[in-house]
């Protein structure tokens, strides 16, 4: 059965917000699943789009960065140097080669964890809180949350369309 259950120890909005996070980044996994290096490194035709490794490193970093946003604090170095930047010096998503599905997601997956144990410190009043967003806007914890789920569903369709596209080279 499909339903969005709360996560155990979250308090029951920011569990149903949660839960939203986790299916995606199931869907996710399932997607990927099985991808060889190629297919991992594939950038659609004329290699003109971003690869499913680009995009597995980029929403890893993206969702690192929301877990310090949620926590009111910056990204340790430390994290900065493993994952690297949300975008290179020419504004776009870093180029990822070399690196193998299993480290993608295992590198993936500690950061998925630290979002659920951040989450696990929100109460539901918590959610109404502002934290800085991009360029100087602003959002509520309610919304980063929701926006973690959308964000990995947008760029699972990107996926998708690779797999797609490199099957039917």
């Amino acid at each position: 059965m499909f339903d969005l259950t709360p996560e155990d120890g979250m308090h029951k909005e920011v569990g149903v917000l949660y839960a939203t996070v986790k299916d995606t980044y199931v869907r996710l996994k399932h997607l990927c699943k099985d991808m060889n290096q190629d297919e991992l490194e594939y950038k659609g035709p004329n290699q003109m789009f971003n690869s499913t490794a680009q995009l597995l490193r980029h929403l890893a970093v993206v969702d690192l960065h929301w877990v310090y946003r949620l926590k009111g604090e910056d990204v340790p170095e430390r994290l900065l140097q493993k994952y690297g930047p949300m975008i290179d010096d020419n504004g776009s998503i870093p180029d990822v080669r070399g690196i193998t599905l299993e480290e993608l997601i295992h590198q993936y997956d500690e950061v998925q964890e630290m979002f659920k144990e951040t989450c696990k410190q929100l109460a539901t009043d918590d959610l109404e809180k502002k934290v800085v967003y991009e360029k100087g806007a602003f959002a509520t914890i309610r919304w980063g949350i929701w926006h973690v789920a959308d964000h990995s569903r947008y760029h699972q369709a990107n996926i998708a369309w690779l797999k797609k596209m490199k099957e039917s080279n």
